[in-house]
């Protein structure tokens, strides 16, 4: 097994800091590092970003901070030129990192959404947005592009109290578009929202790590490391397996019902481990 992690920007001649620890889990497993210069990808240069990859190493893992879809797709193509192949492809990738290439699979588990492609910073008219939240009918809801919330901006640019005052669903969806700024990725979207439960004013929730449709560790969401629940997966794992990705991480949480949703779905090799989770528990189960 090869595993291509980030390169330190400062050093790249070794592992980013921040994912050291799962670097040297997998060099002590007896599988291969290489190194991947992020910042010369996202800067459009793919010959630079690759360059520290050895030739013809066939399959491997990318484990690093997230990619654009566009420059994931380009160090595809370029990884390819060179005799070696991603494990999850430019097309899965895309599928499990933006919310509409898997919300279809997981309908039934997580909340009620609408989106549409958006060009970043262009603000929506009024129209726009009414015509964006018109299927949801009224309520509160959410707002965020394909990948990420403003969530830190929860009155400002993520949280809509009604649907159905339209003029306010516009403020909000209009900041969050400007907070985004040129990193607003694919879309506009608003999903229902849902309320879950909390322990000593945190919500109740849990990150899975799935490889090859089964879960192979359920631990803390990476905000919360100090906090766990151990979440029923019964309704969420045949869906999961059903979506057929290789790799990929469920934000679980507990709604006031007792029902575990989906929050989010993400392609597990960008998704964030907590420090306080051992990497060979996750790493280990790829090959």
């Amino acid at each position: 097994m090869t595993v291509v992690f980030c390169a330190d920007p400062l050093a790249p001649a070794r592992t980013d800091p921040h994912f050291a620890i799962q670097a040297r889990a997998v060099r002590d497993a007896g599988a291969v590092v290489a190194l991947l210069d992020l910042d010369a990808l996202l800067a459009g240069d793919v010959a630079a970003a690759v360059r520290r990859i050895p030739r013809d190493l066939g399959s491997v893992w990318y484990r690093g901070w997230m990619i654009p879809v566009g420059r994931y797709a380009a160090l595809s193509d370029a990884l390819a030129g060179c005799g070696v192949t991603l494990r999850v492809s430019a097309t899965a990738y895309r599928a499990a990192h933006e919310l509409p290439g898997w919300y279809a699979t997981l309908a039934q588990v997580t909340p009620e959404s609408v989106w549409t492609p958006w060009q970043p910073g262009e603000p929506p008219t009024v129209g726009q947005v009414a015509e964006l939240v018109a299927p949801l009918g009224g309520g509160p809801a959410v707002v965020k592009d394909y990948v990420k919330s403003r969530k830190h901006e929860w009155a400002e640019a993520c949280y809509i109290p009604d649907l159905t005052d339209v003029a306010h669903a516009h403020r909000v969806v209009t900041r969050m578009v400007e907070l985004q700024e040129e990193f607003l990725q694919g879309g506009l979207v608003v999903r229902r929202f849902e309320q879950f439960a909390r322990r000593d004013g945190r919500t109740v929730e849990a990150r899975v790590w799935w490889v090859g449709g089964e879960p192979v560790l359920a631990g803390p969401h990476p905000d919360t490391p100090d906090l766990f629940h151990e979440p029923d997966l019964t309704a969420i794992a045949p869906l999961v397996a059903a979506f057929g990705h290789p790799f990929v991480t469920t934000d679980v949480a507990l709604r006031d019902d007792g029902m575990w949703r989906v929050v989010e779905l993400g392609d597990g090799q960008v998704s964030d481990l907590p420090t306080v989770v051992d990497p060979a528990a996750v790493l280990g189960h790829l090959n």
